[in-house]
């Protein structure tokens, strides 16, 4: 606040005029929507090290992806996952939700 009263001539509007505005639409916190459809196979493929080998079992005990994203590590603790597994889920799943990391979608096969 005092250092707005010593320094008038500082105007928000006229620092915000003076660039173009597109130079601030590249620094956006959302994500791009993705185009393919992440399920749990996909997600922990994405992942590796391991991890999808847990595929059957979470698929059947929480369902979508979706639940994954909210599960905590008691729950994964109780179906069995172990303790490096259940970290890089929990990593990963954190990272997807804020938009900082995908899963890498498959070339398709011909």
């Amino acid at each position: 606040m005092a250092w707005r009263q010593l320094t008038p001539a500082f105007n928000e509007i006229s620092f915000f005029s003076s660039y173009p505005s597109s130079a601030f639409c590249n620094f956006s916190s959302k994500s791009t929507p993705y185009l393919v459809k992440v399920g749990i196979p996909e997600f922990l493929n994405g992942i590796g090290k391991g991890v999808e080998n847990h595929v059957g079992k979470l698929e059947n005990e929480i369902g979508d992806l979706h639940k994954l994203l909210v599960t905590r590590t008691l729950k994964l603790k109780k179906l069995g996952i172990p303790c490096k597994h259940r970290k890089l889920i929990l990593q990963h799943s954190h990272k997807y939700r804020l938009g900082l990391w995908r899963p890498r979608a498959e070339p398709m096969k011909s």
